[in-house]
């Protein structure tokens, strides 16, 4: 558990939007949505969500830390894969209701679970009235399968 606190966000817009104090507006789950490129590049790796210890943790270590919607826990983004991801800066935007992580990722290099780098590694079209998606040819870096194979 973290000892960081954010404060209540100001009702008055000007302290919200050019003060110097972090209080991040989570929704009605608790959440923020973040979004992380890579700071060499400026790859977009993947679109997450975190609560406020998850950003606490993130600010307190360095090492970012997300809350996972489909396992309802908090999650040290590398913990299995040993695909960290270092944060190099953090920025928020103006209302202050999401977050832009720079990061490098140690490892792999490969953020999605999936093994790629990035998340984002279909494009999604129209064909014939139908959205569809393709591949962008990446590969992945490392077999997933046997990096989160679960223990039978």
């Amino acid at each position: 558990m973290s000892a960081v606190e954010f404060p209540k966000a100001p009702s008055d817009k000007k302290v919200l939007e050019e003060g110097s104090v972090l209080s991040p507006r989570f929704d009605a789950a608790g959440l923020v949505t973040v979004v992380v490129t890579d700071a060499g590049d400026g790859m977009l790796l993947m679109v997450a969500h975190m609560n406020a210890e998850a950003l606490a943790l993130t600010l307190e270590t360095g090492i970012a830390h997300y809350w996972s919607r489909s396992r309802n826990a908090l999650w040290k983004k590398g913990e299995t894969s040993g695909n960290f991801q270092q944060v190099v800066e953090m920025r928020t935007d103006c209302d202050q209701d999401a977050i832009w992580l720079r990061v490098k990722v140690l490892g792999h290099d490969a953020t999605c679970h999936t093994g790629r780098r990035s998340c984002f590694y279909r494009t999604v079209g129209l064909n014939d009235g139908k959205a569809t998606l393709a591949g962008d040819g990446s590969k992945p870096l490392f077999d997933a399968d046997k990096t989160y194979r679960k223990p039978v």
